[in-house]
This record gives structure tokens, C-alpha cells and sequence, in this order.
């Protein structure tokens, strides 16, 4: 008489595979509902208030004042086309090379170095 147990590798596979599915399926539910239940989970907030054109245009002269304007300009008008808004641009800076970054750490650290050592 038989004993109930498999020797067929490919039905143990399959019931392997079934339960470690029907595990990680049980985690998400349990991820999805702590994710609902979060007390620590920001509010949605109301629609921010859109400044004024004016305050916009008095803000970004002041800001931009001593930088290319013209380079300000295309970029702002490239972040429009996107579909963002005057307001969703936070700040326009140059990207540092990591050239120049490196540089820069060489730098730093052979000042370090007693005179000795160089």
C-alpha cells in the first residue's frame, strides 16, 4: 500500500513552486495593507496655491540676475514643453564634471600630506 508520498521530482517542483508563490502573493497583501493603514504615511494635501505671474517673474529676475539669462530662459522653456509648470522649476545649476570632482579630492588630500611623504 502506498504511503502518500511523491517520489516524482516534477510534482514536487510544482507544489514547491505553488506554495513559495502563494507566500510571496500573502506578503503583498500584507505590504498593501500596511501601506493603507500607515499612520506614518503623508496626508494628501490640498492643490498648492499658484503664485501670480508677477511674483513668479519678480522671483526668478531676482534669482537669475547675475546668471545667463538667455540660458535660463531655454531652459525653462525646455521644463514647459515637458508639461511642468513655471512654479515646479526649483533651481538651475551648471552640472559638475566628475573630472573636475576628482580634481578637486586630489587636491584636498595632498594638502593633507605631510611635505614629507609627497
Amino acid at each position: 500500500m502506498g504511503s502518500g508520498v511523491t517520489t516524482n521530482p516534477i510534482t514536487i517542483m510544482l507544489i514547491n513552486m505553488t506554495v513559495v508563490f502563494a507566500v510571496l502573493y500573502g506578503l503583498s497583501l500584507i505590504i498593501r495593507a500596511i501601506k493603507k493603514v500607515d499612520p506614518t504615511q503623508k496626508k494628501k494635501l490640498a492643490e498648492p496655491v499658484q503664485p501670480t505671474p508677477a511674483v513668479v517673474e519678480q522671483t526668478a529676475a531676482a534669482e537669475y540676475q547675475d546668471e545667463d539669462e538667455e540660458a535660463a530662459v531655454v531652459i525653462a522653456a525646455a521644463v514647459a514643453a515637458l508639461g511642468y509648470g513655471v512654479v515646479s522649476i526649483t533651481a538651475v545649476r551648471p552640472e559638475i564634471s566628475r573630472t573636475w570632482r576628482q580634481a578637486g579630492r586630489f587636491e584636498a588630500l595632498a594638502k593633507r600630506l605631510p611635505a614629507a611623504k609627497r
